[in-house]
């Protein structure tokens, strides 16, 4: 098949060479991507991957074992994208070049399957991640979590690093909350819909609920859409086109029910992606001018409360604290001084700013999960910068980024604990 008719495959938005010719190689990207810091390989930095993506377009090359290896690496932290002074729209190519992956190229038989199971038959159904869930559950609190690290059994099947990176499953999940509306407390200020997500339904749920207190608390009332499901950006991310594309619809149509001032989300990659649905359709479809309308009220729950005013009043909490930036907030989003202005604004705490915070430390979606051993590696480095800040707390924005700082602070001992920015500011109202 013609690279070009396999290319008609992919549905909505297919970047155009002028896409790609934004990118003067000028080279100011390489020391802001955390592949090329690791590996200081061409092939493995912005620009160099770009070039591949250029030549396998025009045909000049296959979608093969090295050009998937090098696309597969890339952690589509868009660290570049901040440092580009061209404004090349680096994620949407890169979701592009795996999009055509999975159209292009055959992988192995196993990855296939996890691949199906994960992306086409799990995350869009919130019944079955809450029955994996439970499971997961168990194995956590029956002791075979205990036994399987002790034993040294994850150690020989090679799954040491990648249980270590296993998110807690919580006791209650939050699933059963939606459709219900929380009043404002005082005066109503704004009326807004809370985006739950979907793995973060059962691993964060005390994290959906402090930040439904933060809302209420500064006049908000907040409700919880139902019909609503994973945003899919996972998908989107891994290629599975199709399946973005239909849970966005989904959530569309759930999120145009109601009349809100804004949609708020507290997960940084989700958010990224719910900003951008309409690079999952073409012009011509009706769902682009849809997503284009939803862009407008989308908001990180850091950005819209550090617009709206913070109107509790807050507790003085003597901290020491840093801010590790989520990758899709501030180069997805460019959102960046909204948490630091959240943070400021508590009384008592002492906030100092982490080295290198806004490189990616290595939890990108799955990738500490598919490229595990890089992303401890980033992640490493991540902690010994933390530890320098001395800071009591490392806070962040985003469930991926919690998941991978707690992970750090046991592996490397730190003895710092993770929060969300909205789990402090709890903190402070109670």
């Amino acid at each position: 098949m013609d690279p070009q008719e396999k290319t008609v495959q992919i549905s909505g938005k297919i970047p155009r060479y002028e896409d790609y010719a934004l990118c003067t190689h000028c080279g100011l990207c390489l020391n802001h991507c955390p592949t090329y810091r690791l590996w200081k390989l061409e092939a493995d930095s912005p620009r160099g991957r770009i070039r591949q993506m250029i030549l396998v377009d025009q045909g000049k090359i296959e979608a093969g074992d090295v050009f998937v290896k090098h696309i597969d690496q890339c952690l589509v932290c868009r660290a570049c994208e901040t440092a580009c002074p061209a404004g090349v729209g680096y994620g949407a190519l890169v979701d592009h070049a795996r999009a055509r992956i999975e159209v292009d190229y055959r992988r192995p038989l196993a990855t296939r399957i996890a691949r199906n199971l994960v992306y086409k038959r799990l995350l869009p159904f919130p019944r079955r991640i809450a029955a994996v869930a439970r499971l997961v559950w168990l194995y956590q609190r029956s002791g075979l979590q205990w036994f399987a690290r002790k034993s040294g059994v994850l150690r020989l099947l090679g799954q040491a690093g990648r249980e270590k990176l296993l998110p807690r499953v919580d006791d209650r999940f939050f699933f059963d909350q939606l459709g219900k509306v929380f009043p404002a407390q005082g005066p109503r200020r704004a009326r807004v819909a809370l985006f739950a997500g979907c793995v973060a339904q059962v691993t964060f749920a005390q994290l959906n609920e402090a930040t439904i207190r933060v809302l209420t608390a500064n006049g908000c009332e907040v409700v919880l859409p139902q019909g609503q499901l994973c945003c899919g950006a996972l998908a989107a991310h891994a290629g599975v086109r199709e399946v973005a594309r239909d849970l966005a619809r989904k959530n569309l149509a759930a999120f145009a029910a109601g009349e809100f001032d804004a949609v708020v989300t507290n997960a940084a990659g989700c958010g990224s992606t719910l900003k951008e649905y309409e690079n999952l359709f073409s012009e011509q479809e009706p769902e682009h001018a849809q997503a284009l309308a939803f862009r407008k009220k989308m908001r990180d729950v850091t950005e819209f409360l550090a617009g709206l005013g913070l109107a509790a009043p807050l507790k003085a909490f003597p901290l020491r604290v840093t801010y590790q930036d989520s990758c899709h907030l501030l180069h997805g989003q460019k959102v960046k001084d909204a948490p630091r202005e959240l943070l400021r604004a508590i009384p008592g705490v002492e906030f100092v700013e982490l080295p290198y915070g806004e490189i990616c430390c290595g939890s990108a979606g799955v990738y500490n999960v598919t490229q595990t051993e890089a992303s401890l590696e980033l992640l490493a480095e991540k902690m010994q910068y933390a530890a320098q800040t001395k800071a009591q707390v490392i806070v962040t924005a985003n469930p991926g980024c919690l998941l991978q700082l707690r992970a750090g602070a046991e592996l490397h001992g730190t003895g710092q604990e993770v929060l969300h920015v909205v789990e402090l500011l709890d903190r402070a109202l109670r």
